[in-house]
């Protein structure tokens, strides 16, 4: 890999680990002061303004993440490849440096609240550390092809792959949460333009929402479409590289 290459890849991780210790300050505020004893589920009641910072404050971070991306980047691919090497880098030392901090996560199957957009993602510590490696690889691959050419470009057969895997890993974020809540007032109640009173029942019923299940079989299909997407672009990038 060539030096300059080298050198923008340096300067991405340590905004990354950055950008992480940053994310992890935050949680760090936020648990001490809704979690004193320690995080744990169900979630405690935050202030609906702080529910909306928080939204506000992941949809930046992504801004902030591409943005990386796009000005490192030197080609479409590669500006992809490093917004996703950006978040993997991000992801993982968000948990290192909770680890640090806070002692937590127990252990990689330990719950988390992952995500909150548009609905509430909850996994084990360890899913989203397996779509970072392999983001991070997927990242250093693009990359390399890069510097041996610069005509580098996802096909749309290898964009389905990966886009439908990706939908698939969020979907099993988003399962067992779905369930609770769908089990209890249907979807209909759920997507429908409720009263005020259906509104708060249903807030008040999220509120109490423990992690049951990860269907771990979905999100290993996942990971197998996006790594199926790897491969034949992989190959088909290899094979014109010779």
């Amino acid at each position: 890999m060539k030096k300059s290459t080298l050198h923008t890849i340096l300067w991405l991780t340590l905004f990354s680990v950055a950008m992480g210790f940053m994310e992890t300050a935050v949680v760090v505020y936020l648990r001490k002061i809704y979690y004193p004893h320690g995080f744990q589920f169900p979630l405690a009641p935050i202030d609906n303004s702080i529910i909306l910072t928080e939204i506000i404050r992941e949809a930046a971070t992504l801004v902030m993440l591409v943005g990386a991306g796009v000005f490192t980047g030197r080609n479409r691919a590669e500006k992809f490849g490093f917004f996703l090497y950006s978040f993997a880098i991000w992801d993982i030392f968000y948990y290192v440096f909770l680890k640090v901090l806070l002692d937590w996560p127990a252990s990689l199957l330990t719950w988390d609240v992952l995500f909150l957009i548009p609905v509430t993602w909850v996994g084990p510590v360890i899913g989203p550390v397996i779509n970072s490696l392999t983001m991070i690889v997927f990242a250093w691959m693009l990359t390399w092809f890069v510097d041996k050419k610069a005509s580098v470009k996802i096909k749309l057969r290898e964009w389905l792959f990966l886009i439908s895997g990706s939908l698939v890993v969020i979907v099993s974020y988003t399962l067992d949460y779905s369930r609770y809540m769908v089990d209890a007032f249907g979807l209909s109640v759920l997507v429908g333009d409720n009263t005020d009173k259906v509104q708060t029942d249903v807030i008040a019923y999220a509120a109490k929402y423990v992690p049951q299940n990860f269907d771990w079989w979905v999100f290993v299909l996942g990971e197998v479409l996006i790594l199926t997407g790897m491969v034949l672009l992989f190959r088909r990038e290899n094979k014109l590289g010779k």
